[in-house]
């Protein structure tokens, strides 16, 4: 029998996600059959991490220029595009950002050979590839998975990419390394049932501290920082929990749960407040959907009440301690002993590089180094040279951060004019990271269908602006320049000294492109507070609003004065009656450079925006579990036309296990996995009842169930009695589906009544 590399990448990973891929990769084949609805697969894709993108702008921003696409932009007269017409996006997870040699290597393979060649580091350390055709996303996740990569629930309503301070365990400010906590609760909630009837997304954050940046904890639907106590004499560890924070058209701050959480409690209190979660969320109306909302309808004092009496229902659950046992495990160790920085000279931008990308850990002669990537991008080559750079000096401690960077972590100080020659011959040695000229954007109208803004193109020009800045530092060296293309927040401008908001306006008959100015955010102390808009710019006149806010600010702050605080000093009013003129749009005949956006030299229109896919459809875990339950009749069929009729009978009866526990978690959250139990409160629970039961078959479908279940799906000797048993599964199946729709009727009853 002929080994294929696919069986080779199984032997490579978790059986677990080799059997997700699988299941995907069917799902797609029964989607392009017509046998999955559109508003299903939405959401299975996205909860694989791959996601529709727009095409009406056919062009992309290196951070400099605008090239273009390898890819056309396809015939839009012929209405909006699906996934099965044109690539889409493939967001990779990389939980608290870690990345190793390997997987780094990997991605940049992945980006030569499905995508345009480009990785995208996200705001939430995840990495994008764009233009990937969903046919090749199944080959793209087994060759992710066999480096320990996924993309499971990288989007959709479920947890997304766990995030962590790229500094901790080399930072001298934190009270301990939170990554071990991280990475536990990573995989904890990762596919967990109870992460699986969100409305909308959940975000996690750990800080190792509470001073800096790190984690921006306050902006997270759970925040955990890291903290200690002394108690009889011991030092124990903990973390102080904020919930309910979140950007969005509406920002909400992080209220806070718990001062001092013992680190044991950590993994099932967020179990606890997931279940809260998809509760009591909302699931019809989108744009209150998240945890946020939850917090406000019921107080923060309920909401903990809540969560508590949640917490002393579930089951005790290994996994909730098991790691603490071994703290170090995921300790990291360098590479190269530690030694001094030889004397000069130096090469030329070595200085300036050193003054604004490097920065001392705790363990002496050791430095952290930062590789700028201009609004997240670097290319497959550079990647490369990146991840060969790790081998050499540093090993697999590198941290993509939230600032769309890259970090080498435990460089020995003796390296570095060597580490940096080798990122500045491939384009990577641009000084002035986490600076005023170092931008976060998110993709705006490059790629989102709910761009309505060049965010990207603005950056790009904002950055090719503020680089005097890094040449010839001032005060406002230390300020935060952040895009969004939409009011979804994904650049994180409200957390900014100096953040933007894409927005439309029409002028005449015409549309104009423009960014709400939004002043005075906090990026330090976990992005303490937010700021406020103060008015609409025309996207041509936002660089000269930068400039004159910047200007204003060093010639007039006072001694370490913040810019948030300088803000408040001067008042908005001032702010806003210094830039009026800059609000003006002049008459399309005067000036037409107004009607188009940044890196398109098209007049502007909001082109084929549609609905985004941050979230998805709204699809009951019920919906999912049933839609697997099919999923597993129809490969039944297929063993069967293979006249393996035993696996075929397996498969039959792994269907009808997996509808029942489906619909009885709607009454019964707690079922576990254990076939016994799904058997036994689906029968008292639903079919006792009524609830699963046919007018005309009564509980036969039921007794279709019980009967497998006695043998465990032995029995089917050849391939026609197979194909009964799957007979047997697909009607069951259909009657768990209305089983479930009466649970729906019934529940929606109760609502009214109340």
């Amino acid at each position: 029998m002929t080994t294929t590399w696919k069986d080779l990448l199984k032997t490579r990973m978790p059986p677990a996600w080799a059997e997700e891929i699988d299941v995907f990769e069917t799902q797609i084949h029964l989607r392009k059959q017509g046998k999955i609805e559109e508003k299903l697969f939405a959401e299975t894709r996205l909860r694989r991490g791959v996601y529709g993108q727009r095409y009406d702008n056919g062009q992309r921003h290196d951070g400099f220029e605008t090239q273009l696409l390898k890819f056309p932009a396809g015939d839009l007269t012929k209405g909006p595009m699906t996934a099965w017409d044109a690539p889409g996006m493939s967001r990779i997870k990389i939980p608290y950002g870690k990345l190793s040699a390997a997987q780094l290597d990997t991605i940049a393979e992945c980006a030569e050979e499905y995508s345009d060649g480009i990785l995208h580091v996200t705001t939430r350390q995840d990495v994008q590839l764009h233009y990937v055709h969903i046919e090749d996303t199944p080959d793209m996740m087994r060759r992710l998975a066999a480096v320990g990569i996924t993309t499971r629930e990288a989007c959709g309503n479920s947890v997304r990419n766990v995030t962590a301070c790229p500094l901790v365990g080399v930072c001298s400010d934190e009270s301990f390394d939170v990554t071990p906590y991280a990475n536990a609760l990573t995989f904890f909630l990762l596919g967990h049932p109870d992460t699986q009837n969100f409305g909308r997304k959940f975000k996690v954050a750990f800080s190792g501290c509470a001073d800096h940046a790190c984690g921006v904890t306050n902006f997270h639907d759970l925040g955990a920082i890291a903290k200690t106590r002394v108690v009889d004499g011991k030092v124990v560890r903990g973390f102080e929990v904020v919930v309910g924070g979140g950007l969005g058209s509406v920002p909400y701050a992080a209220k806070l749960y718990d001062e001092f959480l013992p680190e044991e409690e950590l993994l099932p209190l967020a179990q606890a407040i997931s279940r809260v979660f998809a509760r009591h969320g909302e699931k019809e109306n989108r744009s209150r959907a998240r945890l946020k909302f939850v917090v406000k309808k019921f107080g923060i004092e309920e909401f903990i009440r809540l969560v508590k009496e949640e917490r002393q229902t579930l089951r005790a659950d290994a996994r909730w301690t098991s790691f603490l046992s071994d703290l170090h495990a995921l300790e990291e160790k360098p590479l190269r002993p530690a030694d001094k920085l030889p004397a000069g000279p130096y090469p030329a931008g070595f200085e300036a590089w050193k003054r604004t990308n490097v920065l001392a850990q705790k363990q002496p002669g050791y430095v952290v180094a930062t590789v700028t990537c201009p609004l997240g991008d670097i290319t497959a080559d550079q990647a490369r040279v990146i991840s060969n750079l790790a081998r050499k000096y540093t090993g697999d401690t590198m941290r993509a951060t939230v600032e769309q960077n890259i970090l080498f972590r435990w460089v020995s100080e003796s390296d570095l004019v060597a580490l940096y020659e080798a990122l500045a011959a491939v384009g990577l040695g641009e000084s002035g990271a986490g600076r005023i000229a170092d931008v976060t954007a998110c993709p705006g109208t490059d790629t989102c269908k709910l761009g309505i803004s060049s965010s990207r193109g603005l950056a790009a020009e904002l950055r090719k602006q503020l680089k005097v800045v890094t040449d010839k530092p001032d005060a406002s060296e230390g300020l935060h320049v952040k895009c969004s293309g939409c009011f979804n927040a994904c650049g994180q401008h409200h957390v900014a000294d100096i953040g933007f908001l894409g927005v439309s306006r029409q002028v005449g008959s015409r549309k104009v492109a423009h960014f709400q100015l939004v002043v005075g955010g906090e990026w330090t102390h976990n992005a303490a507070s937010y700021g406020l808009g103060l008015g609409a710019i025309p996207s041509r006149n936002v660089p000269q609003v930068v400039e004159r806010l910047r200007t204003r600010y060093v010639n007039e702050k006072n001694e370490g004065e913040l810019f948030k605080d300088f803000v408040n000093r001067i008042g908005k009013k001032q702010v806003r009656s210094m830039l009026e003129d800059l609000m003006e749009v002049p008459a399309y005949e005067v000036d037409k450079s107004y009607y188009a956006d940044w890196g398109d030299p098209r007049e502007y229109t909001i082109g084929d925006q549609g609905e985004g896919e941050c979230a998805g459809e709204v699809v009951a875990f019920a919906l999912m579990g049933l839609a697997s339950a099919e999923r597993e009749v129809f490969e039944a069929q297929l063993l069967a036309d293979e006249n393996n009729a035993e696996a075929a009978n397996q498969k039959s009866y792994r269907a009808m296990l997996t509808a029942a526990q489906a619909i009885t978690r709607e009454v019964f959250p707690n079922i576990s996995d254990d076939p016994d139990e799904i058997v036994n409160e689906f029968r008292s629970r639903l079919v006792e009842p009524q609830i699963f039961h046919d007018p005309f078959a009564g509980a036969k479908f039921a007794q279709q169930l019980y009967r497998a279940h006695e043998t465990r799906g032995a029995g089917a000797s050849n391939k026609d009695a197979a194909r009964m048993n799957i007979e047997e599964a697909q009607t069951f199946v259909d009657a768990a589906y209305q089983a479930y729709e009466r649970l729906v009727q019934k529940r929606n009853a109760v609502q009214a009544a109340e």
